[in-house]
């Protein structure tokens, strides 16, 4: 837990460029020591007052809100002479440049409290590959190859003054520098390479000159000025004097380095320079790392819904990787292949246990983030008319590869001037790929009263989920709405980065459709347990879904007792089939089945529908349906969490006295076989136990 006496806020409207009411960012922010403003931030006076506020009221976190490359390189600084970590917002590309001021102000504020919120549940994220000798790569001018290479390496594109906004490839997790290479030196592990450039870093990336310059002399994507670019007083529009038409240097330093194209294969003939562009060259590079990964998942078998009985048990982490890292190499194993996996977070969304998670994505830190975004707003008084900044509020969880670039670029083509952009101001939660987001995630931003929850991904060409991702996904979740008497309130989309119209009017048409939640903003904190006592892991996708709904039921009124959709829970139904052995109860991973004095009893809230139950009945006497049976839960059954599913006198064996089946199981067997006397033994062999039976067969 990180003490609010160790955080400080720092907010900036980037010279200006951003429409933001810096005051009243600052009366928003929670749970810090010191939220104060610039409106430049990463100035170099501003830096060095930063760091003596730092030292005087001995910050461990610093939030700021600062999304340009060059001013966190400027901010950074601060990390290097004190104890401080920095956690970066964007407050320019994803709010003040695409919402009105009020909206703006108002999402700016809500991102800095949802980062607050963050660190007392993991901090800033850490990459799921080892950072050794090898992994640093720098790509140049080449974003192809830079992208494939992203996705094992630490890679840093040179833009070579290449222009990277209009591409169609995902950068996302690849550094991008402006310059165009001049020289390079070094060997395997200490490459450096001079770049030079036309703009400082000063740059704020607030475009200004990409709208005034002369035509095709500016790139957006790294901001850069061409060498032949004219002087003139376009230049002065700059607020932070960054362009040098004389030009300036820098030196970056790498393990390896991917020059396609140039003159010489390499700088003296040395391992880890290479000249050539395809998969030969990706597999040249990659020989060179070291190959062990560090695990991006966190497996828990002790509540693994798998079962340890060597029967079939849950299967839903198998079959929803869509990389085949999930085996099961016994029907009571689970095992991962870390190679194969890309931490897309399917297997974490679909298990009902919590078993798996990613260590630094928790489910309780996401549930934190979310609660911080959805919040009610301060009255302005009975003289305020305007209502509230934010009228409806949509959870946007966004996936970190194309539908992060994609926002990002709408945010740059509305302050370059090239496209209007406008949409509603959605509250973004990161997420590192769509399929991390499952029942539980939408429900609970639901009851922490969400109007409505979008999810953004990559849409037809998903890498990981192929087309369509959340299709059927987002119809179970709106028919699980509808039925808790919400209507729909789920979508998703699929940003394309050259159509931001296109987004902002699907994005529209869904929150104009939005009624207000019946749900209050801002009532609601998670614990991520439905049941008291629960041995299971908190914030598990079945026990976290059901604490929500109950969450929600404190509000509406649903329309039907079966909420259907949720495929997390399950309802058992028991036939006359049933011998009341102890099979089921035995195999039952999360005790929500037991056989006492007859009577077959069954816990609708413990249950997570893995179906071991149904598969290891040796009567197949049980069938598990999906879905939330409302009528089942202790609440509306005066309290008891148990059902009764099958009862009948249990029969005790004639040979131990042993409780084993049930009176109607031994008469069934004995009206099917009249014959069934065992010689030397009183009564029929349907009244012995299967030990008993044995022993009486071995005597014979």
């Amino acid at each position: 837990m990180t003490d609010d006496a160790s955080v400080g806020a720092f907010v900036c409207d980037c010279a200006g460029t951003c429409a933001l009411d810096l005051e009243t960012v600052r009366d928003r922010i929670d749970g810090v020591e010191v939220a104060a403003s610039s409106d430049l931030l990463c100035g170099a006076e501003t830096v060095d007052d930063i760091r003596e506020v730092v030292e005087a009221r001995d910050l461990e976190e610093l939030l700021v809100t600062c999304p340009a490359a060059a001013g966190q390189a400027s901010l950074e600084r601060i990390e290097a002479e004190t104890d401080v970590t920095i956690h970066f917002v964007d407050q320019r590309e994803g709010a003040g440049w695409v919402h009105d001021e009020r909206a703006a102000t108002e999402k700016t504020a809500r991102l800095v409290n949802a980062a607050r919120a963050s660190l007392d549940h993991g901090g800033a994220d850490e990459p799921a590959v080892d950072a050794t000798v090898g992994r640093s790569v720098a790509v140049v001018g080449d974003a192809d190859l830079a992208s494939t290479l992203a996705t094992s390496a630490d890679v840093t594109l040179l833009a070579d003054g290449e222009e990277f906004d209009d591409i169609d490839v995902d950068l996302a997790g690849v550094r991008l520098e402006r310059g165009r290479v001049v020289d390079v030196s070094g060997s395997l592990g200490g490459f450096e390479l001079t770049l030079e450039a036309r703009v400082t870093d000063d740059c704020i990336d607030c475009l200004r000159c990409v709208e005034a310059g002369p035509e095709d002399a500016v790139t957006r994507t790294p901001v850069d000025v061409a060498p032949d670019a004219p002087d003139g007083e376009w230049v002065e529009v700059c607020p932070t004097n960054a362009i040098d038409l004389r030009g300036t240097r820098q030196t970056i330093t790498v393990d390896q380095v991917v020059h396609p194209g140039a003159e010489t294969p390499a700088p003296g003939g040395k391992t880890g320079y290479h000249t050539g562009s395809g998969l030969e060259t990706v597999a040249a590079v990659t020989a060179l790392f070291d190959a062990d990964l560090a695990s991006g998942l966190e497996y828990d078998v002790g509540i693994c819904a798998a079962g340890d009985s060597g029967q079939q048990g849950c299967t839903a982490c198998v079959e929803a990787c869509p990389h085949d890292a999930v085996s099961r190499p016994a029907p009571d194993e689970v095992a991962f292949d870390l190679a194969a996996c890309q931490t897309c977070g399917a297997c974490t969304s679909t298990c009902p246990t919590g078993a798996v998670e990613l260590p630094e994505r928790t489910n309780e830190r996401l549930a934190r983030e979310v609660e911080a975004l959805v919040a009610a707003e301060p009255s302005g008084g009975l003289l305020d008319r305007s209502g509230p900044a934010i009228d409806t509020q949509v959870v946007a969880f966004v996936c970190s590869k194309r539908a992060a670039t994609a926002l990002r670029r709408y945010g740059r083509l509305a302050a370059s001037g090239r496209a209007d952009v406008a949409y509603p101001p959605i509250l973004p939660v990161a997420v590192d790929c769509t399929d991390t987001v499952g029942e539980a995630h939408v429900l609970h931003a639901l009851a922490a009263g969400a109007d409505g929850v979008t999810i953004l991904g990559c849409g037809c060409d998903c890498q990981h989920s192929g087309p369509d991702p959340k299709a059927e996904f987002v119809d179970r979740l709106n028919r699980a709405t509808t039925d808790l008497g919400l209507g729909e309130r789920v979508a998703f989309l699929a940003p394309d980065p050259d159509d931001p119209a296109g987004f902002g009017s699907s994005l529209s048409t869904f929150v104009d459709g939005l009624s207000p939640t019946p749900v209050p903003p801002g009532a609601h904190e998670a614990t991520g347990r439905a049941i008291e006592a629960d041995e299971r892991s908190a914030y598990g996708n079945s026990t976290w879904a059901l604490e929500s709904v109950r969450a929600i039921l404190d509000h509406v009124e649903p329309d039907r007792d079966r909420i259907r959709g949720l495929e997390n829970f399950g309802v058992m139904t028991v036939s006359d089939a049933c011998g009341l052995t102890p099979t089921c109860s035995n195999l039952c991973p999360v005790d929500a089945i037991r056989n006492e004095d007859g009577c077959l009893e069954f816990s609708h809230e413990r249950c997570v529908n893995c179906g071991l139950c149904e598969t290891g009945c040796p009567e197949s006497a049980i069938t598990m349906e999906p879905g939330l049976d409302l009528g089942l839960l202790p609440e509306r059954t005066g309290g008891e969490a148990w059902t009764v599913v099958h009862e009948d006198e249990p029969f005790a064996c004639r040979g131990c006295g042993e409780e084993f089946t049930s009176t109607a199981t031994v008469e069934n067997m004995k009206a099917q076989l009249p014959d069934g006397e065992l010689p030397g033994a009183e009564g029929h062999m349907a009244e012995y136990c299967s030990d008993c039976k044995g022993e009486l067969a071995f005597k014979l």
